[in-house]
């Protein structure tokens, strides 16, 4: 059987099942002097991270995720990772953290579990027992014999990009607000190990033909299809195909029942009986969790006196909202503050509950995340669309009744994040979103998984049952 190898486009896979001894990860520091791991800025030991300048943090943080992973997985060749810090892209109000992916991706090796099928460089590896890449020509870049390159936004929590959200680099998971640099860098690492599909999900095409290990363990619940069965075009719709996407992997959905909650989250409108449906909600990451008794109450919108429209709740409401909101459950905007500032405000003013309104049109509509251990009441995001059919619906109301009735409760059919036959759900938002689709788990997944798009506060270092499902996906596709 001959090989073949490739450069991908984007992340790939992680973990380790049946080579002979546990994995040893390389750390090659690619950063110019005064930079990133070798910046020299003074800094007070934190959260069990003894390291006295900036640089010796982010390298204590890196070896201490590096050696969790080892423990977790199993290979004969030595995982060699390139890291570095550079400039991301961001904002005041956004940013990208970082990024992985596999430096080499290799097909039809000597013992690959599919034809034609490509598997990341560190799975490969792990697999025929030898180093794929040795041997092979330079390529030029100056990565060698790489098999992730991983790197982090250097300007992270500047005025310019994401202003006051730095990286937490303490080893104890008391952020304090910050993001949590283990997490991130555990999640990272994982897609450079192969948790990521090769296929453009943006346009369905196979990476010179051939599919990825993930694509054969994809199945649409609409056509009945999986990823493998399916042509470009089918691929494009699948990919934004709100909570229909699932894993079909005998590993994780051994483990479904141990690690996700039964009960998926959502809000049922009660009254009138003309709109009677349930609406897909993104959950908190703060407040009280919705739970299976439910919270049933009148919506009434937060309107800010500004524009008479939109209610943002970024201030503390006015006499006119409050009484409002008061025993209610408060529909309020996204935008300029956080989701934290807006559900406290609510809260401030009586309200029994918040659903946020999102300004983009993903569908479903993602969690809600922050941290803020004073909020006590339920929050989560709608869709726009379900937003504004709301606020259509309400159009009629007075000062203090709107006739519309939501219940937030939990579907007990069902795992949260799974579908009714305990599949996880792959995220799928519309629109499509590069770099995120697809290549996670979905934000409906309650507890919260490390491979969802987005880090959450209640994350840990564990990444098995019963905590935690990907090294049981990874299990799936060969590790």
């Amino acid at each position: 059987m001959s090989k073949h190898f490739i450069k991908p486009l984007a992340a790939s896979l992680l973990l380790a099942f049946g080579a002979a001894q546990a994995a040893t990860i390389q750390i090659q520091n690619r950063d110019a002097v005064g930079v990133g791991f070798n910046d020299p800025t003074p800094v007070a030991p934190v959260g069990g991270n003894p390291g006295t300048t900036l640089g010796e943090q982010r390298w204590n943080v890196y070896r201490y995720v590096a050696d969790i992973w080892e423990k977790q997985l199993t290979s004969d060749v030595v995982i060699t990772v390139s890291a570095g810090w550079e400039p991301l892209t961001c904002s005041a109000s956004s940013a990208v953290l970082g990024s992985a992916s596999a430096w080499n991706i290799w097909r039809d090796f000597a013992g690959a579990p599919k034809a034609n099928t490509w598997y990341p460089q560190a799975l490969a590896n792990k697999i025929s027992g030898v180093n794929q890449s040795e041997g092979q020509p330079d390529d030029g870049s100056g990565y060698g014999n790489v098999d992730i390159k991983t790197q982090f936004n250097i300007n992270l929590g500047k005025p310019d990009c994401l202003a006051g959200s730095g990286f937490y680099l303490g080893l104890d998971g008391n952020t304090g607000g910050q993001i949590n640099f283990v997490a991130t860098l555990l999640h990272e690492l994982g897609h450079g190990l192969g948790f990521a599909t090769f296929t453009r999900g943006n346009t369905g095409a196979l990476l010179a033909g051939y599919p990825s290990a993930w694509d054969h363990f994809l199945l649409d619940n609409v056509t009945g299809k999986k990823w493998t069965q399916m042509t470009a075009s089918e691929r494009v719709t699948s990919a934004t195909n709100g909570r229909r996407l699932v894993w079909t992997g005998a590993e994780v959905g051994a483990k479904v029942p141990e690690v996700l909650a039964l009960g998926t989250p959502s809000a049922k409108i009660t009254a009138p009986s003309s709109l009677t449906r349930a609406l897909a909600i993104g959950t908190a990451a703060f407040g009280p969790q919705i739970t299976a008794t439910g919270l049933s109450a009148e919506v009434m919108p937060v309107v800010d006196q500004a524009d008479g429209v939109t209610g943002l709740a970024c201030d503390p409401l006015s006499a006119a909202n409050k009484l409002a909101v008061a025993g209610k459950i408060a529909l309020v905007d996204r935008g300029v503050c956080s989701f934290t500032v807006k559900v406290k405000n609510a809260q401030l003013a009586g309200a029994k509950a918040v659903l946020v309104v999102d300004n983009a049109n993903d569908n479903p509509p993602p969690g809600l995340g922050g941290a803020d251990n004073t909020i006590t009441i339920p929050s989560a995001r709608i869709s726009k669309v379900d937003g504004l059919a709301l606020k259509d619906a309400m159009k009629a109301r007075t000062r203090t009744r709107s006739g519309l009735y939501i219940t937030l409760g939990l579907d007990m059919s069902q795992y949260a994040g799974a579908d009714l036959m305990g599949r996880p759900y792959l995220y799928t938002p519309n629109p499509f979103a590069s770099g995120s689709s697809v290549s996670h788990y979905d934000t409906s997944a309650f507890p919260n998984q490390l491979m969802e798009p987005f880090i959450n506060a209640d994350l840990t270092t564990i990444l098995q049952s019963p905590k935690d499902l990907t090294f049981h996906l990874l299990r799936d596709i060969g590790w």
